[in-house]
């Protein structure tokens, strides 16, 4: 098989990585790919987004499958181009993606179909939504309605964080479109879990849970940012959780997608809040999360390739799919500034000198002049598997210890809540 992956990411080189491994495979491309990416898989100069230069290039290359990383070009109905000229392409269509592209509409349908989630409401108008905080006190989470890369939902305190953080997203446009509808919602206290699943639109099987790191500083401190590292799996979820989880958070919402005229097919991915009343859902997206997906899919055992298929043809209630009981942690390595204005063209050095056993996958890298440098926020996840959690953390940052770039920055307390919680 002929493989492309859409996407440049993180994510993108752990789904490189997994699929090289299916005996399925013959040849992977990737658009556009990065430094790290290139060493598994041929990497083409077409943008994610431009979703008629990758159609022309699948149709012209005899593509057998297409894989889609990131979330704006499936809500922009990559998949729905794809199918029309008969191509076999992984990934919810432009109408299911809505679940990730408008957070308004996502609440909406947990509302109509009681998936639990936090009370909220949607406003349109700046003045409107400042008005609501008084009702509602503080705090609250405010929230741009469209996609923004992780970074549009702010924790609010005080009501002159929030007020400011609704002038950012509507008046100030700070997220572009996605902020002409704001979502305000109660705040949840509680842990934070990430629960991936495949679903064919009828079938679902989920995969392993992990917890993601959104804040960029130690102890959850600062702003968000697309993720600083993850773990897998989450000790405090536990197999009571996963089956409510299961029938009343994936079961429901595939259910009522099919209901309002959305087969979803792909990867549903639940954003989950463990509160002390119990589960709720903080947000859908409509893909493999990152860097979820950097300690995840490692521990699949499954060849990938085969469920995407069973995805495609419907059939996946036939597959039986196996994980690794090794924990899995990932540290991301981040550029100086990020999640802000943040440097490129550093230098990346001691790549040659991780152990065979630690993966590293590149989320902000190219090639200049013949040497690997920074080209993104996100540059580096520095993922390990060990016979338990504290071997996996000590082995992940020992290793992070051998790498180095100007700038570099990251989180020192990934897995810590897991390394508690088992210990």
């Amino acid at each position: 098989m002929r493989i492309l992956i859409v996407g440049g990411g993180g994510r993108e080189h752990a789904l490189a990585v997994k699929i090289k491994e299916s005996p399925k495979v013959k040849e992977i491309f990737c658009a556009p790919g990065n430094a790290g990416i290139s060493q598994v898989a041929q990497c083409l100069d077409i943008a994610s987004e431009d979703i008629d230069g990758l159609l022309d290039f699948a149709l012209k290359n005899d593509i057998d499958l297409t894989i889609v990383g990131p979330e704006a070009p499936l809500t922009m109905g990559i998949v729905d181009k794809f199918q029309d000229k008969g191509l076999r392409i992984f990934g919810p269509s432009k109408l299911a993606a809505e679940i990730e592209g408008s957070k308004a509409f996502s609440k909406n349908l947990m509302k109509k179909y009681q998936i639990p989630t936090a009370q909220y409401m949607v406003f349109t108008e700046e003045n409107e939504a400042k008005a609501y905080l008084k009702e509602i006190g503080m705090p609250c989470v405010v929230k741009a309605d469209g996609l923004a890369a992780g970074k549009g939902v702010m924790v609010c305190f005080e009501e002159e964080e929030a007020i400011q953080a609704i002038n950012e997203i509507m008046l100030d446009k700070c997220f572009g479109s996605a902020g002409n509808k704001v979502v305000i919602e109660e705040y949840l206290e509680g842990q934070e879990v990430s629960m991936l699943a495949f679903t064919d639109g009828k079938a679902i099987i989920p995969m392993v849970s992990a917890q993601d790191h959104k804040r960029i500083f130690d102890n959850d401190q600062g702003p968000n940012t697309g993720g600083m590292g993850a773990y897998s799996p989450t000790p405090i979820y536990t197999e009571e959780i996963h089956e409510f989880v299961l029938t009343e958070v994936l079961e429901k919402t595939v259910k009522a997608m099919a209901q309002e005229g959305r087969r979803y097919k792909g990867v549903l991915y639940a954003g989950l809040m463990l509160t002390a009343k119990g589960v709720k859902v903080l947000e859908f997206n409509a893909r493999f999360g990152d860097p979820e997906t950097q300690v995840v899919l490692p521990r699949l055992k499954t060849d990938l390739v085969e469920i995407m298929e069973a995805v495609i043809d419907e059939n996946l209630h036939n597959l039986n799919v196996e994980w690794s009981p090794e924990p899995a942690v990932c540290v991301v390595l981040a550029a100086k500034g990020y999640p802000g204005e943040y440097e490129k063209g550093q230098i990346i050095t001691g790549l040659d000198q991780i152990p065979p056993e630690v993966q590293v996958f590149h989320g902000g890298t190219t090639i200049k002049d013949g040497q690997i440098v920074t080209s993104g926020g996100r540059v580096l996840g520095v993922t390990a598997l060990g016979q338990d959690f504290q071997g996996a953390l000590e082995l992940a940052y020992k290793s992070i210890e051998k790498i180095h770039f100007s700038g570099m920055q990251y989180r020192k307390d990934i897995g810590r809540k897991a390394l508690k919680k088992v210990l």
